[in-house]
């Protein structure tokens, strides 16, 4: 009987053992798909000059007053090494969010007013942590990187900045053969997050550097605002 116990004993040790190793290889097969996945980004748009696309934007505020519902917009994006883009929203009302890398413009139509302020290195959060990856250096070196899900298809992945930033967090959604980016989310620091899908996606069409101006129309007001810090 004592021998029957040793055995059983040994038996569960063991199965012990397998099923933790067992457990242990999908976290190392997620660790090696996200560290290949993140060099794919990497290379992919360290080659990036400028990209434009069809996007659709979903925000989730938080705290008092907020909408428990999602916000949803829609529109075009054009956007341009160093810190140029251009936000056409369309749906689902017409606004335009515009810099040159050195003045920000927030144009709304509807309202008759153009707000304007200086481009900061912590400046308007647009929403696309795309935009933050362009014309990076290293990734691992500025963001600590942690794969939440990955197969052939697509990668998730959580990059939280290791300097002080004005947002949280970011994640982005990856073809993890090509490199591309096809979703994004933003999170800020009050936990309101910003999720952004592209669709037909263009790179490298040097765009003409008007697409990065603005002009306010004739009779609009124009608000100046502080830089942010």
């Amino acid at each position: 009987m004592q021998r029957l116990h040793t055995r059983l004993a040994i038996f569960l040790y063991t199965l012990g053992l397998a099923c933790a190793a067992a457990a242990a290889e999908p976290d190392a097969a997620l660790a090696s798909c996200g560290k290949r996945t993140a060099q794919a980004v990497q290379q992919h748009y360290g080659n990036v000059t400028d990209l434009a696309a069809e996007f659709v934007q979903t925000t989730r505020a938080v705290g008092p007053g907020s909408s428990k519902a999602p916000i949803a917009a829609s529109g075009t994006v054009v956007l341009q090494v160093p810190g140029k883009m251009r936000w056409t929203y369309e749906k689902p009302d017409p606004s335009l969010v515009v810099s040159d890398g050195k003045t920000l413009w927030i144009y709304d139509p509807g309202f008759g007013e153009a707000q304007k302020l200086p481009v900061t290195d912590n400046g308007y959060l647009s929403g696309a942590a795309i935009q933050f990856l362009l014309g990076r250096g290293n990734l691992a070196e500025e963001f600590d990187i942690l794969p939440v899900a990955c197969d052939a298809g697509q990668a998730e992945l959580k990059l939280t900045p290791k300097a002080a930033a004005t947002y949280e967090y970011l994640v982005i959604w990856v073809d993890p053969g090509q490199g591309l980016i096809t979703r994004t989310e933003v999170v800020d620091l009050l936990g309101n997050r910003t999720q952004v899908e592209f669709h037909d996606m263009r790179i490298n069409q040097k765009p003409d550097a008007a697409v990065f101006r603005f002009e306010p129309p004739e009779g609009v007001s124009v608000v100046e605002l502080a830089p942010t810090s």
